[in-house]
Protein backbone atom coordinates (compact mmCIF):
# COMPACT_ATOMS: atom_id res chain seq x y z
CA UNK A 1 0.00 0.00 0.00
CA UNK A 2 1.11 3.95 -0.41
CA UNK A 3 0.92 5.71 1.91
CA UNK A 4 3.44 8.46 1.15
CA UNK A 5 2.78 12.26 0.87
CA UNK A 6 5.52 12.46 -2.03
CA UNK A 7 4.80 9.28 -4.18
CA UNK A 8 5.95 9.83 -7.66
CA UNK A 9 2.03 8.01 -8.25
CA UNK A 10 0.62 11.40 -6.54
CA UNK A 11 2.48 13.77 -9.50
CA UNK A 12 1.63 11.22 -12.45
CA UNK A 13 -2.00 11.73 -11.39
CA UNK A 14 -1.53 15.34 -10.44
CA UNK A 15 -0.04 16.36 -13.59
CA UNK A 16 -2.75 14.67 -15.86
CA UNK A 17 -5.57 16.88 -14.35
CA UNK A 18 -3.91 19.70 -13.45
CA UNK A 19 -3.43 23.58 -15.04
CA UNK A 20 -1.14 21.50 -17.85
CA UNK A 21 -3.40 18.50 -17.79
CA UNK A 22 -4.82 18.91 -21.46
CA UNK A 23 -0.62 18.96 -22.44
CA UNK A 24 -0.02 15.73 -20.00
CA UNK A 25 -3.32 14.18 -21.47
CA UNK A 26 -2.21 14.19 -25.01
CA UNK A 27 1.25 13.10 -24.29
CA UNK A 28 1.00 10.68 -22.29
CA UNK A 29 -2.34 9.19 -23.83
CA UNK A 30 -4.00 8.61 -21.01
CA UNK A 31 -6.66 10.42 -18.58
CA UNK A 32 -7.93 10.35 -15.04
CA UNK A 33 -11.47 8.87 -14.53
CA UNK A 34 -12.73 9.05 -10.63
CA UNK A 35 -15.55 7.04 -9.11
CA UNK A 36 -17.06 4.25 -8.93
CA UNK A 37 -19.61 4.67 -11.81
CA UNK A 38 -17.05 5.53 -14.46
CA UNK A 39 -14.88 2.19 -12.85
CA UNK A 40 -17.80 0.27 -13.06
CA UNK A 41 -18.29 1.10 -16.54
CA UNK A 42 -14.89 0.79 -17.58
CA UNK A 43 -14.49 -2.43 -16.27
CA UNK A 44 -17.56 -3.98 -17.71
CA UNK A 45 -18.58 -1.91 -21.08
CA UNK A 46 -17.39 -4.22 -24.47
CA UNK A 47 -15.68 -0.70 -25.73
CA UNK A 48 -14.73 2.05 -24.57
CA UNK A 49 -11.37 3.25 -23.10
CA UNK A 50 -9.49 0.70 -21.29
CA UNK A 51 -8.04 1.17 -17.88
CA UNK A 52 -4.30 1.39 -16.82
CA UNK A 53 -4.25 0.97 -13.30
CA UNK A 54 -6.49 1.57 -10.32
CA UNK A 55 -5.40 3.14 -7.43
CA UNK A 56 -7.71 2.26 -4.59
CA UNK A 57 -8.37 2.39 -0.88
CA UNK A 58 -9.27 -0.45 0.96
CA UNK A 59 -12.66 1.33 1.16
CA UNK A 60 -12.62 2.30 -2.70
CA UNK A 61 -12.19 -1.85 -3.62
CA UNK A 62 -14.97 -2.92 -1.64
CA UNK A 63 -17.35 -1.12 -3.68
CA UNK A 64 -16.15 -2.66 -6.78
CA UNK A 65 -15.36 -6.09 -5.13
CA UNK A 66 -17.83 -8.36 -6.91
CA UNK A 67 -16.26 -7.22 -10.19
CA UNK A 68 -13.42 -9.16 -11.97
CA UNK A 69 -10.56 -7.07 -11.16
CA UNK A 70 -7.42 -10.01 -12.52
CA UNK A 71 -6.59 -8.26 -16.13
CA UNK A 72 -6.28 -4.67 -14.06
CA UNK A 73 -3.40 -3.78 -12.39
CA UNK A 74 -4.57 -2.32 -8.81
CA UNK A 75 -2.61 -0.79 -6.34
CA UNK A 76 -3.64 0.15 -3.48
CA UNK A 77 -3.28 3.68 -1.42
CA UNK A 78 -4.18 5.19 1.75
CA UNK A 79 -7.38 7.64 2.39
CA UNK A 80 -4.67 10.47 2.81
CA UNK A 81 -3.00 9.61 -1.09
CA UNK A 82 -5.93 9.13 -2.79
CA UNK A 83 -7.38 12.51 -1.50
CA UNK A 84 -3.76 14.01 -2.34
CA UNK A 85 -4.62 12.80 -5.87
CA UNK A 86 -8.26 13.59 -6.52
CA UNK A 87 -9.74 16.68 -8.36
CA UNK A 88 -12.92 16.06 -6.12
CA UNK A 89 -14.17 17.57 -2.58
CA UNK A 90 -15.52 13.79 -1.55
CA UNK A 91 -13.66 11.21 -3.37
CA UNK A 92 -15.09 7.66 -3.41
CA UNK A 93 -11.71 5.79 -3.10
CA UNK A 94 -11.26 4.94 -6.78
CA UNK A 95 -9.17 7.09 -9.45
CA UNK A 96 -8.40 5.17 -12.56
CA UNK A 97 -5.73 6.42 -15.11
CA UNK A 98 -7.02 5.17 -18.82
CA UNK A 99 -5.74 4.98 -21.95
CA UNK A 100 -7.43 7.53 -24.56
CA UNK A 101 -9.05 5.83 -27.33
CA UNK A 102 -7.37 6.86 -31.03
CA UNK A 103 -11.28 7.08 -32.54
CA UNK A 104 -10.76 7.84 -36.38
CA UNK A 105 -13.71 9.61 -37.93
CA UNK A 106 -13.57 8.04 -40.86
CA UNK A 107 -14.06 4.39 -39.07
CA UNK A 108 -17.98 5.97 -38.20
CA UNK A 109 -20.57 4.39 -39.53
CA UNK A 110 -24.13 5.01 -39.78
CA UNK A 111 -26.93 2.70 -39.77
CA UNK A 112 -29.83 4.57 -42.06
CA UNK A 113 -31.32 5.54 -38.95
CA UNK A 114 -28.20 7.00 -36.56
CA UNK A 115 -28.31 10.63 -34.99
CA UNK A 116 -24.96 11.55 -34.46
CA UNK A 117 -24.23 15.07 -32.04
CA UNK A 118 -22.05 17.36 -33.38
CA UNK A 119 -20.54 19.79 -30.51
CA UNK A 120 -19.07 23.09 -32.30
CA UNK A 121 -16.76 24.88 -30.06
CA UNK A 122 -18.36 23.72 -26.71
CA UNK A 123 -16.30 25.07 -24.07
CA UNK A 124 -18.63 24.35 -20.41
CA UNK A 125 -17.16 20.64 -19.04
CA UNK A 126 -20.29 20.46 -17.14
CA UNK A 127 -22.45 20.56 -20.57
CA UNK A 128 -20.08 18.37 -22.37
CA UNK A 129 -20.48 15.55 -20.19
CA UNK A 130 -24.52 15.73 -19.83
CA UNK A 131 -24.48 15.66 -22.95
CA UNK A 132 -22.58 13.03 -23.86
CA UNK A 133 -24.60 11.25 -21.26
CA UNK A 134 -27.57 12.11 -22.36
CA UNK A 135 -26.95 10.91 -25.95
CA UNK A 136 -25.91 7.74 -24.41
CA UNK A 137 -29.28 7.30 -22.72
CA UNK A 138 -31.05 8.49 -26.23
CA UNK A 139 -29.12 5.65 -27.86
CA UNK A 140 -27.15 8.39 -29.70
CA UNK A 141 -24.55 6.38 -31.77
CA UNK A 142 -21.46 8.74 -31.55
CA UNK A 143 -20.73 12.22 -30.52
CA UNK A 144 -18.04 14.65 -32.45
CA UNK A 145 -16.49 17.60 -31.10
CA UNK A 146 -15.20 20.65 -33.68
CA UNK A 147 -11.70 21.75 -32.94
CA UNK A 148 -11.22 24.36 -30.29
CA UNK A 149 -14.13 22.49 -27.59
CA UNK A 150 -14.00 21.22 -24.68
CA UNK A 151 -11.19 18.41 -24.03
CA UNK A 152 -13.82 15.67 -23.24
CA UNK A 153 -10.92 13.76 -21.30
CA UNK A 154 -10.90 16.32 -18.71
CA UNK A 155 -11.91 15.68 -15.15
CA UNK A 156 -15.15 17.30 -15.11
CA UNK A 157 -16.20 16.03 -18.08
CA UNK A 158 -15.69 12.68 -17.55
CA UNK A 159 -17.11 13.16 -14.34
CA UNK A 160 -20.15 14.49 -15.67
CA UNK A 161 -21.09 11.70 -17.95
CA UNK A 162 -21.31 9.22 -15.44
CA UNK A 163 -19.59 6.25 -17.04
CA UNK A 164 -21.27 6.70 -20.45
CA UNK A 165 -17.83 7.97 -21.86
CA UNK A 166 -17.92 4.31 -21.82
CA UNK A 167 -21.00 3.18 -23.47
CA UNK A 168 -20.88 6.12 -26.86
CA UNK A 169 -17.89 6.58 -29.15
CA UNK A 170 -16.35 10.12 -28.90
CA UNK A 171 -14.37 11.91 -32.11
CA UNK A 172 -12.54 15.19 -31.17
CA UNK A 173 -11.11 18.08 -33.27
CA UNK A 174 -13.59 17.45 -36.20
CA UNK A 175 -14.66 20.46 -38.45
CA UNK A 176 -18.21 19.96 -39.70
CA UNK A 177 -17.00 20.67 -43.14
CA UNK A 178 -14.81 17.17 -42.91
CA UNK A 179 -17.88 15.37 -41.28
CA UNK A 180 -19.81 16.89 -44.07
CA UNK A 181 -18.11 15.38 -46.53
CA UNK A 182 -17.93 11.90 -44.99
CA UNK A 183 -21.66 11.77 -45.00
CA UNK A 184 -22.88 14.09 -47.38
CA UNK A 185 -26.56 12.80 -47.93
CA UNK A 186 -27.22 12.56 -44.44
CA UNK A 187 -29.63 14.88 -43.01
CA UNK A 188 -27.83 17.58 -41.14
CA UNK A 189 -29.86 20.01 -38.18
CA UNK A 190 -28.73 23.01 -36.25
CA UNK A 191 -30.44 24.06 -33.07
CA UNK A 192 -31.34 28.02 -33.46
CA UNK A 193 -33.36 30.23 -31.13
CA UNK A 194 -33.47 32.43 -34.70
CA UNK A 195 -35.19 29.18 -36.43
CA UNK A 196 -38.80 29.24 -37.82
CA UNK A 197 -38.86 25.11 -37.82
CA UNK A 198 -40.03 23.74 -34.72
CA UNK A 199 -37.88 20.92 -33.68
CA UNK A 200 -41.47 19.02 -32.94
CA UNK A 201 -42.39 19.77 -37.08
CA UNK A 202 -39.20 18.04 -38.56
CA UNK A 203 -39.28 15.22 -40.35
CA UNK A 204 -36.32 12.82 -40.11
CA UNK A 205 -35.41 10.72 -42.91
CA UNK A 206 -32.65 8.30 -42.24
CA UNK A 207 -29.58 9.02 -40.72
CA UNK A 208 -29.36 12.82 -38.78
CA UNK A 209 -26.65 15.04 -37.51
CA UNK A 210 -27.92 17.17 -35.04
CA UNK A 211 -25.26 19.81 -34.56
CA UNK A 212 -25.01 22.10 -31.05
CA UNK A 213 -23.21 25.66 -31.02
CA UNK A 214 -20.89 27.28 -28.75
CA UNK A 215 -22.93 28.67 -25.13
CA UNK A 216 -22.33 32.11 -25.72
CA UNK A 217 -22.41 33.13 -28.95
CA UNK A 218 -23.97 29.57 -30.57
CA UNK A 219 -22.58 29.32 -34.32
CA UNK A 220 -23.71 30.60 -37.67
CA UNK A 221 -24.87 28.35 -39.95
CA UNK A 222 -22.79 29.95 -43.07
CA UNK A 223 -20.29 29.37 -41.11
CA UNK A 224 -20.42 25.69 -40.67
CA UNK A 225 -19.17 24.74 -44.22
CA UNK A 226 -21.97 23.06 -44.99
CA UNK A 227 -25.93 23.11 -45.93
CA UNK A 228 -27.73 22.56 -42.22
CA UNK A 229 -31.70 22.96 -41.31
CA UNK A 230 -31.88 25.58 -38.86
CA UNK A 231 -34.61 24.35 -35.74
CA UNK A 232 -35.73 25.71 -32.64
CA UNK A 233 -37.12 24.76 -29.50
CA UNK A 234 -40.75 26.19 -29.10
CA UNK A 235 -41.32 27.34 -25.57
CA UNK A 236 -44.61 28.39 -24.10
CA UNK A 237 -43.20 29.89 -20.82
CA UNK A 238 -41.62 32.93 -20.06
CA UNK A 239 -38.02 31.42 -20.45
CA UNK A 240 -35.87 33.75 -22.74
CA UNK A 241 -33.44 30.46 -22.79
CA UNK A 242 -32.46 27.13 -22.12
CA UNK A 243 -29.19 26.08 -20.94
CA UNK A 244 -27.58 24.06 -23.71
CA UNK A 245 -27.46 20.79 -22.29
CA UNK A 246 -30.91 21.19 -21.34
CA UNK A 247 -31.63 22.60 -24.96
CA UNK A 248 -29.98 19.51 -26.07
CA UNK A 249 -31.52 16.81 -23.96
CA UNK A 250 -34.83 17.96 -25.90
CA UNK A 251 -33.67 17.51 -28.81
CA UNK A 252 -32.11 14.17 -28.65
CA UNK A 253 -35.23 12.93 -26.99
CA UNK A 254 -37.05 14.39 -29.80
CA UNK A 255 -35.19 12.97 -32.05
CA UNK A 256 -35.52 9.47 -30.72
CA UNK A 257 -39.03 9.59 -30.48
CA UNK A 258 -39.02 10.60 -34.27
CA UNK A 259 -36.68 7.76 -35.07
CA UNK A 260 -38.66 5.38 -32.83
CA UNK A 261 -41.98 6.01 -34.29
Amino acid sequence: MIESLHSPHIARVKALIGSKGAKERREQGLFVAEGVQCTREALTSAGGPEIKIIYATEQGLSKIAELDLGAVEIVEVSEPVLKAMSDTVSPQGLISLCHTPENSISELALTGSSTVIYLHEIQDPGNAGTILRTADAMGVTAVVTSPDSVDMYSPKVVRSTAGSLWNIPVYEGVTFQALASIFPDTQKILLSSHASTSILDLKIAGDCIAVFGNEARGVDAAALGAAVTEVTIPMAGNAESLNLSAAASIVMFTLSAKVAG
